[in-house]
């Protein structure tokens, strides 16, 4: 049922025929016909219309249902919290933005993180179904917040600076507060994973600069998160052993480094630092793309993409390899958010 709702997905408003799913799916046309009628049934699918065939008379011409389902993404970044709602598309069709302390403790910010979850779901008439189906159901919230964290217990570790959050169960109690399934996610990898569902193919880092720095990594179309999602900690590898300290306790972080430089006013630097960084990265998962996001980034973007690109180019030329091409990425971890819980509706194991 996943593959025939993702391929209704991409078809658009201009539909596909039954025969069409069966041809790309593989399944008999029984099958197909079997499960497009649960999907309009559950208010998931809908006719679009007709379409001239070959031979015979018209198909009918099947679409998604857009308004069907609804998903919350929240990002929480260490300063600001923003919430989207979004159909099953994944377009926006609200957004909520207030300012967070995320020191403040777990307690303050589940509050905060209800009341705007709130705000947005009152929107949605029927939402109190969780998982449900049908008109406007709303089907979850997706959380995504700096780590390091377990993306499976939805339990916080130590986020740097943060200490009490440390073993925090953040879905469970989300989840107890809003009444709807929570899943939790690190923001590059929600980040990366909106990237990859909206048609970024191949092996690709997402770095997040902001108050921050990470990465979230895609690796043959699926976000690698590593057996105790550990994978894309990108701001915490040491490139200075004898550098200034970190919040993680180390020293020389390409983190402490890039955002001393952007403090200093340098984003040429912090430009310098970020691609050394990343020809790191390049060199260990030999990646076909770098993309670059978050608020610092976007507050100087051709002076980060050509930094980085002189790095990596230069790197390349070392080793006679063609160079990894560099690019700004949308600002998108909300709506990366909610895809956690859009996308294993359509079959993205990954989401």
């Amino acid at each position: 049922m996943a593959l025939v709702l993702d391929l209704l997905r991409t078809a658009g408003a201009e539909g596909i025929s039954r025969l069409e799913l069966a041809e790309r799916t593989g399944l008999t046309p029984q099958a197909v016909s079997k499960i497009t009628a649960r999907l309009r049934a559950d208010g998931l699918a809908a006719e679009a219309g007709r379409r001239a065939s070959t031979g015979g008379k018209p198909r009918t011409v099947l679409r998604l249902v857009p308004e069907a389902g609804h998903a919350v993404g929240l990002h929480l970044d260490r300063d600001e919290l923003r919430a989207v709602l979004v159909d099953l598309t994944g377009a926006v069709v609200g957004e909520e933005r207030t300012s967070l302390d995320l020191g403040a403790g777990p307690e303050a910010v589940v509050d905060a993180v209800a009341r705007e979850a709130g705000a947005l779901t009152g929107r949605v008439s029927g939402g109190g179904a969780p998982g449900g189906r049908g008109t406007d159901a709303l089907l979850g919230i997706g959380v995504a917040l700096p780590g390091p964290l377990d993306h499976a217990r939805g339990v916080l570790h130590r986020v740097t600076g943060f200490p009490e959050w440390d073993g925090f169960p953040l879905r469970d109690a989300l989840a107890r507060r809003l009444g709807v399934p929570v899943v939790v996610d690190k923001d590059t990898n929600a980040a990366a994973l909106g990237l990859a569902v909206a048609g970024t193919g191949g092996s690709f880092a997402y770095l997040y600069l902001g108050t921050g720095l990470g990465a979230g990594l895609v690796i043959g179309g699926s976000v690698h998160r590593g057996a105790r999602t550990g994978a894309g900690e990108f701001g915490h590898q040491v490139v200075q052993l004898d550098g200034p300290p970190c919040g993680c306790g180390n020293r020389g972080c390409v983190e402490a480094l890039c955002l001393a430089a952007v403090a200093r006013g340098e984003a040429d630097e912090a430009a310098r630092v970020l691609g050394t960084a990343a020809g790191n990265l390049v060199a260990l998962l030999d990646i076909d793309l770098v993309l670059l996001g978050g608020r610092t980034i976007t507050a100087a973007p051709d002076a980060f993409v050509t930094g980085v690109t002189a790095v990596l180019d230069e790197r390349a030329r070392r080793v006679g390899e063609t160079a990894v091409p560099v690019r700004i990425a949308s600002d998108g971890v909300a709506e990366g958010a909610a895809q956690l819980v859009l996308a294993p509706l359509f079959g993205r194991a990954d989401g």
